[in-house]
């Protein structure tokens, strides 16, 4: 194989057992007596020893591909890397498995972010910073050690970080990316949880920092998600570390919740000379709270490359526009675009319903929501904004019918075919994903469903895997997927945006609005992704009042109107990229802030 291509076999999905290895059978060099593909043997480091095995030496690589084409369970990939990749990785698994190239620079004093898909090597990058991972520069058969590493990276801007790693002189602190996972491995009340971790005193000023004080003497599996997140940054952010790892602080979290975090992030590197390391996907919290950016990008599970540091808008901006200018890369064949001001006007299509003035209470002293009698047209895509705790589930599934409304005491009759995808998305069977699937696929039919929901989804290698051993990122996928594929009147997506990546949550978007539009049907978004509400929405609802108190949502209104009520109760306004013209929060009491306040314009300013 040419020195710019690899062979990754994905060892989850190779099943010999349900093969007839055609791979090795019709590959062009076995045939003529070479041994290419082969099995792993019974000395193979990891894997069944009946799974197989690719030489890179002998294989002919992308411009074969046979064996790509011919393994049934889509376990091979055959990759070109980018002939800029000249240096050896930083670390690879092993042959056929993943490498990673480049290393974010932690800095004192910064925050610094990193952007691309999940499975590119955040999580590996992460691991040799903190000592955990002794990086192999490419040489897995024989690894070199902590020496050569440092006389690699001599002369960099990483060289004294690492040999700081290598005497075991870095102490790391973690926010972990699921932290709907947090409940199965601890199991107490929050308080024991956090008090363990505050090593520098500073729990009690966190827990009023990001409102949660009312959570210490729950239980940990009664927290909702928004509450689990910030419980496990208070966690993270309260230990005594030289180097903090944070990884995605936005799903769940309301948008002023998320420049809450985002401050006291910033706030930890610039008052206590911290380095923070944030990844995240919400492009707004990203560009507010990071001091230096790297794009990260390749293909995901096979290998990742890290860049360089750039500004964090340029940073951005070259992300968008799938082009990296000092790296000469493309990595995405279009640009993902915004539009400067509000992208639809409202609605003139007949009404799909006209739902009543609406009031559900859960009781004496605990929260009530009242709702203005509205109407939800055919074919739009409707967006639904506001604080967590203020009432949006509470309305999806009155109208969804899992709620009765106050007036009535009986559910709301619309005489609507509703698909309702929750917030929280629970899996309690073990089942494969194909199998979930196909009974309702085969309501929309096979060929459509393939070209406009499972393919922008990115649901072909997982179909065979078990609902139970989905990620987040994966299980959310199904779930819209699950849901769109259904047949409806109305389609209720609540928080679609979660462990969702960047580029999945714009093929999400995508998928959303081209179903709304080429279906005819009708779509009820829930989400704080001011970015995804942008894209996707033609009107908005905006919720306000007192979280976890009192609710009021008023009537749908257009996109101007609503983004700016829904900013205005959060004191935030946006400016426009002048270059992409994506939104970027301003900084509060800025020159920009004041005047957008001054003529309220919170987000479409011209």
């Amino acid at each position: 194989m040419a020195d710019d291509s690899i062979a990754v076999v994905d060892l989850e999905r190779c099943q010999p057992d349900r093969c007839n290895y055609e791979c090795k059978n019709y590959c062009p060099p076995n045939r003529t007596g070479k041994e290419c593909i082969t099995l792993r043997g019974d000395d193979a480091e990891e894997g069944d020893p009946d799974q197989i095995h690719i030489s890179e030496e002998i294989c002919l690589g992308e411009t074969c591909g046979i064996c790509v084409e011919k393994c049934p369970f889509d376990a091979i990939e055959i990759i070109n890397l980018p002939q800029e990749l000249q240096d050896d990785p930083v670390h690879r698994y092993g042959e056929n498995a993943f490498s990673l190239y480049g290393l974010p620079v932690p800095l004192e004093g910064q925050v610094t972010g990193i952007l691309g898909p999940n499975g590119i090597g955040k999580t590996t990058a992460v691991k040799i910073l903190a000592g955990e991972l002794a990086p192999n520069l490419g040489e897995h058969g024989e690894p070199p050690g902590w020496d050569a590493v440092l006389d690699a990276y001599r002369g960099t801007e990483l060289q004294d970080y690492l040999e700081a790693v290598k005497a075991g002189e870095v102490s790391v602190a973690r926010k972990p990316q699921y932290v709907d996972k947090i409940p199965d491995r601890f199991d107490g009340p929050t308080s024991e949880l956090l008090e363990n971790t505050d090593e520098r005193g500073v729990l009690d000023d966190l827990l009023e920092r990001l409102e949660i004080e009312h959570v210490v003497d729950q239980d940990i599996d009664s927290l909702s998600g928004g509450e689990l997140q910030r419980v496990a940054l208070v966690a993270c952010l309260a230990r005594d570390a030289d180097f903090y790892f944070v990884d995605e602080i936005t799903p769940y979290l309301d948008i002023s919740q998320r420049v809450a975090a985002a401050r006291l992030i910033q706030e930890m590197a610039e008052e206590h000379d911290k380095s923070m390391l944030v990844v995240e996907h919400d492009l707004a919290i990203l560009d507010l709270v990071a001091d230096n950016l790297h794009v990260a990008y390749g293909e995901p599970g096979a290998y990742g490359v890290i860049t360089d540091p750039k500004s964090v808008r340029n940073g951005i901006n070259e992300y968008l526009a799938g082009y990296l200018d000092n790296e000469n890369m493309r990595i995405r064949p279009n640009a993902i675009e915004f539009e400067e001001h509000a992208p639809r006007t409202a609605s003139h299509a007949d009404p799909l319903v006209d739902y009543p003035d609406l009031s559900k209470s859960y009781g004496e002293g605990e929260f009530g929501l009242d709702v203005e009698a509205g109407t939800v047209y055919e074919n739009e895509v409707l967006g639904i904004v506001g604080p967590n705790g203020i009432g949006k589930s509470t309305f999806a599934k009155l109208l969804a019918g899992e709620l009765t409304p106050d007036e009535s005491g009986d559910a709301l009759d619309l005489d609507l075919d509703i698909a309702y995808k929750p917030q929280y998305i629970e899996i309690d069977q073990s089942m494969r994903v194909d199998v979930f699937l196909r009974s309702i696929t085969d309501q929309v039919g096979t060929s459509y469903w393939n070209t406009e929901i499972a393919q922008p989804l990115q649901l072909e290698r997982i179909m065979e895997q078990n609902l139970l051993d989905l990620s987040g990122g994966e299980r959310q996928r199904v779930a819209i997927a699950a849901t769109l594929s259904e047949t409806a009147d109305l389609y209720l997506l609540d928080e679609p945006s979660a462990y969702l990546d960047v580029e999945q949550r714009v093929r999400a978007t995508q998928a959303i609005r081209r179903y709304a539009e080429q279906q005819d049907a009708t779509v009820m978004v829930v989400d704080h992704d001011i970015y995804m509400i942008d894209l996707l929405a033609d009107r908005l609802m905006v919720f306000d009042g007192e979280p976890a108190v009192s609710g009021h949502a008023g009537a749908p209104t257009g996109m101007r109107d609503g983004m700016n009520d829904f900013l205005a109760n959060l004191d935030i306004t946006f400016r426009r990229d002048e270059n992409v013209g994506r939104p970027r929060i301003n900084k509060p009491g800025s020159q920009l802030d004041k005047e957008q306040k001054k003529t309220g314009e919170y987000y479409y300013a011209p």
